[in-house]
This record gives C-alpha cells, structure tokens and sequence, in this order.
C-alpha cells in the first residue's frame, strides 16, 4: 500500500500550507498575499521589469502575474510604464510607497522564515534549500558546499 502521509510529494505540500499560512499571518495587516510580496521583492532587487521578466522570474505564468501587477497598483505600490523600446509593453515600477515598505514587509518575511523552520538548525536550513533548488529543476547545485 502506498504511504501517501509520508511521500515526498504529500510532506512539500503540507510545508507549502503551513509556510504560506505562516507568511499571509504575517504581511495580513498590509493586505497583501504572499505571491505580492513576492513580485515586490522582485522589484526590490531589480526595479523596472517587464511583466513578462516578472513571470519568468517568478514562474508565474503571465496572466497570473498581470492580476497581481492589477492589484498592486490599485493599491499604489506599482505603476505600469510604456516601455521604451516597445510600444505593446509595460515596465513595472515600484511607487514611493512600495520601496518605502521594503524594510517593513521583509521583517515580516524574516519573522515568518524563522517560524517555519523554527525546528531547524542553520545547516539544516542551508541543506534544505540547497535540496528545494535540485527539485525546482535548477539542476546547477549537486553538491554539498566545501568547508
């Protein structure tokens, strides 16, 4: 009989639950999902990409990230710019109010980190996402790190 409680499969999706639970408790006063945050974080890092930049880098597919983009501008934290060199594109930017909530929002992703791994010792956190970045498909990472 097959033991679905304890498959690979089974035990990623609940940990995906619990951590997104974990993570919409946090940013909830800012009315946000965590896949906003996400695209925000995006933007933190690297402002002014494109819709389809965003998708890929957030594998999201594109419809799903234009309803986030739609979102958060309603909300005032994004604003969609004609792109420069295409007439058919937007360049997403980050408002006033969007970088300043920057410091905010990651405090939050840091309290919600450190409650999802709370059981968890530093190299067990590192050998987890070395693992997570293998099954993502970013096949680049095989081996543990040298000490």
């Amino acid at each position: 009989m097959y033991d679905i409680e304890n498959s690979v499969g089974f035990l990623l999706s609940k940990a995906y639950q619990c951590g997104w639970a974990i993570m919409r408790e946090e940013i909830e006063p800012y009315d946000l999902t965590p896949p906003q945050f996400a695209l925000l974080s995006f933007l933190w890092q690297q402002d002014g990409m494109t819709q389809v930049e965003l998708s890929e880098k957030g594998q999201i597919d594109r419809s799903t990230v234009g309803g986030l983009i739609d979102r958060l501008e309603r909300n005032g934290l994004l604003e969609r710019r004609q792109h420069p060199q295409d007439r058919r594109a937007y360049k997403i930017y980050l408002t006033v109010q969007g970088k300043a909530m920057e410091t905010t929002l990651s405090a939050c992703a840091d309290r919600a980190l450190k409650r999802f791994t709370s059981g968890l010792s530093e190299d067990e956190i590192t050998e987890l996402k070395r693992m997570l970045v293998i099954l993502r498909g970013e096949r680049r990472v095989y081996e543990l790190p040298s000490c």
